[in-house]
């Protein structure tokens, strides 16, 4: 008995003194460089372009390897409008008892300066050719997974390459996708080099498949994660949209995690735009290839994370001459990581430039976000019941809005300071729809929405649960993979983050050119999001077991609160049930207040609920009408 007293005693003390410790240890101050300038540069001067591409991917790729496993390095770069997100941030978690209030910080002036401080973090550069696009892409997989920093060469006087490499801190090059006589090692002939494999025919593809053999397939990749952006073409025409849409600083948290980068063609009835000389469907191959090992490493499992989203505006669309228009494009890509059980996180052009996820990773998180839901009692108290539970509808329409689109972690990030800080949220009741998956990269922005939240703000799941796919490519027979059922798994990843977010509703499910829902798949959806699910292709109006479902009707995006609320008007009018669901895309509190007041002008019976009171009331409308239920209602 003494015996154990002793060491209860001594594991108090062990542990008192580690808790101590931990308190009391020290982390290293805080890098800091301002990446601004390089937004500045101005038609025909090529070094300030090329500057701007080489500092930022290259400070993206020091900041993967130097955050890993503890946030150290933080830039800042991106700006949306006048907002300066980055700086937003960062004074936020800076403020006193604030997570960063007590880290110290260095400032260092220049890229040279900073990647001289940490030359010892790091094993060396992986060098990529100007020549061939895709070593750009090839060049951040081999980052993450060898600690390199990416440089792209070029001899000139003035490039990075002869700061760092051939001068300055001589960073020693240890994997270099270019020949020593600066010749381009992938030339889409022959036998793809250091492999027994024979080329595609394109040298793009030659260097993607040259990747896959020497890393991905010899297990030395976390196929957990990848990463599609767009690669060294951006050079070409970097005033098409922002200056910040290179979207190299979304790199950085992919090659923390050691995942692989992409840029090819969804498409298989034409040659990708950026290589017109491939064989027709040779991208969508390659694509595939990628996505299939990756699978078969994951064990059907896991699925993958996809940063990123077809650069529609420079490839792979009618804007670079080819044949599909841009949701088309989205939809094809996104039909085809469905497959392969991966989803994305969907940085699309706008609004889909990121920095410093991988210093934000580490940001601390609750353990779990409750929400509240509604009772018969409340909705009784508020006039939506009788007292005999029957609902009080004759007259009425009832109204969600679908607060969007969330589904990108670049987009919560900038809209935060711009859209959600807008002084008019909380007058009028909003079902903000957000993927919970984004808290893999932003953490902190999910965090502060629901610290600040009022009540009139719900949350709900963005397109389509933890992560954009379509589901409908899950169910077996699987489209395209003929892979097993991937169901299951889909389930098995969503729980956990709609139990730690509070979420029981998933607002969208985008099927696009996917199958819709079969039995196992509303089964699948009823086992994370009981509380209801807004799909495209089901009838107009289902409960399935006990999880209300509803068609997704139109997109009111209308800038004109008064032309947007005459279309809901309109719509409303035009079907014969009372419950009633639209989608709008980044639209203001301000916005909504002006269209709930235009709506009321129109019809004082049409009325804007709070998420758990619309599904809860439309519940409990399927149970008391059989034909709704059963989506016989047209």
């Amino acid at each position: 008995m003494k015996k154990n007293v002793f060491v209860l005693a001594l594991v108090l003390v062990t542990i008192g003194f580690n808790s101590v410790f931990s308190q009391t240890k020290k982390l290293p101050p805080v890098g800091m460089i301002d990446l601004q300038f390089t937004l500045q540069f101005e038609r025909g001067d090529k070094r300030a372009i090329d500057n701007a591409w080489d500092y930022v991917h290259t400070i993206a790729s020091l900041q993967g390897i130097v955050n890993r496993a503890t946030p150290q390095l933080y830039i800042f770069l991106i700006k949306n409008g006048n907002a300066d997100i980055d700086r937003y941030w960062w004074n936020k978690y800076r403020a006193p008892g604030k997570w960063l209030s007590k880290r110290d910080t260095i400032v260092y002036k220049n890229v040279v300066d900073i990647i001289s401080a940490y030359k010892n973090k790091i094993k060396g550069a992986v060098v990529y050719d100007p020549n061939v696009a895709a070593t750009s892409n090839v060049a951040s997989s081999i980052a993450g997974v060898d600690d390199l920093i990416v440089v792209r060469y070029d001899t000139d006087p003035q490039s990075l390459y002869s700061q760092i490499i051939t001068g300055g801190p001589k960073i020693p090059v240890r994997v270099s996708l270019i020949n020593k006589d600066g010749s381009s090692m992938f030339t889409g002939n022959g036998i793809i080099p250091g492999t027994k494999r024979a080329s595609s025919g394109s040298a793009k593809d030659d260097a993607y498949l040259w990747f896959l053999e020497k890393y991905m397939k010899t297990g030395r990749v976390n196929t957990k994660y990848g990463a599609y952006y767009i690669d060294q073409q951006w050079l070409k025409q970097p005033f098409l949209v922002n200056h910040n849409h290179h979207t190299l600083s979304n790199h950085d948290f992919f090659i923390s995690r050691r995942g692989f980068f992409f840029d090819l063609s969804p498409w298989a009835d034409e040659p990708a735009t950026d290589d017109p000389g491939q064989a027709t469907g040779t991208d969508v191959n390659t694509l595939k290839e990628i996505l299939l090992t990756a699978y078969k490493q994951n064990k059907g499992t896991d699925y993958t994370y996809l940063g990123g989203f077809p650069p529609w505006a420079f490839k792979y669309t009618k804007h670079a001459k080819g044949r599909h228009e841009d949701v088309a494009t989205e939809w094809e890509y996104s039909r085809i990581i469905s497959a392969y059980n991966a989803f994305k996180d969907a940085d699309a052009i706008g609004y889909g430039a990121l920095a410093n996820a991988s210093f934000w990773q580490h940001f601390p998180l609750k353990k779990e976000y409750k929400q509240n839901w509604t009772t018969p009692a409340r909705l009784q108290k508020k006039g939506y019941l009788t007292a005999d539970g029957k609902i009080d509808y004759k007259g009425r329409n009832f109204l969600v809005f679908y607060v969007g689109d969330y589904d990108a972690s670049s987009w919560v990030s900038q809209t935060t300071p711009t859209l959600w800080d807008d002084p008019n949220r909380g007058k009028v009741p909003m079902m903000w729809c957000i993927s919970p998956v984004l808290a893999e990269r932003v953490p902190m922005a999910l965090d502060y929405r629901r610290e600040t939240a009022s009540p009139n703000d719900y949350f709900a799941a963005a397109d389509n649960g933890a992560g954009y796919l379509m589901p409908g490519m899950l169910q077996a027979p699987r489209p395209l993979s003929g892979l097993p059922d991937g169901l299951d798994a889909w389930v098995a990843h969503n729980k956990p983050y709609y139990k730690q977010w509070g979420l029981t509703i998933t607002g969208f499910i985008i099927d696009g050119q996917a199958p819709g829902l079969n039995q196992k798949g509303l089964d699948a959806y009823a086992a994370f999001s009981p509380n209801g699910i807004v799909p495209q292709k089901v009838p107009l109006t289902l409960l399935h077991g006990d999880m209300p479902v509803i068609r997704s009707d139109a997109d009111v995006n209308q800038d004109d609160p008064k032309v947007a609320a005459k279309m809901v008007y309109d719509r409303v009018h035009a079907r014969n049930v009372p419950f009633h669901w639209f989608r709008n895309i980044l639209k203001s509190p301000s916005w909504y207040v002006q269209v709930v007041a235009e709506l009321k002008k129109l019809d004082p019976n049409i009325e804007l609920l709070t998420a758990p009171d619309f599904f809860e009331l439309y519940r409990i409308y399927l149970k008391q009408n059989p034909d709704a239920a059963q989506g016989k209602i047209k």
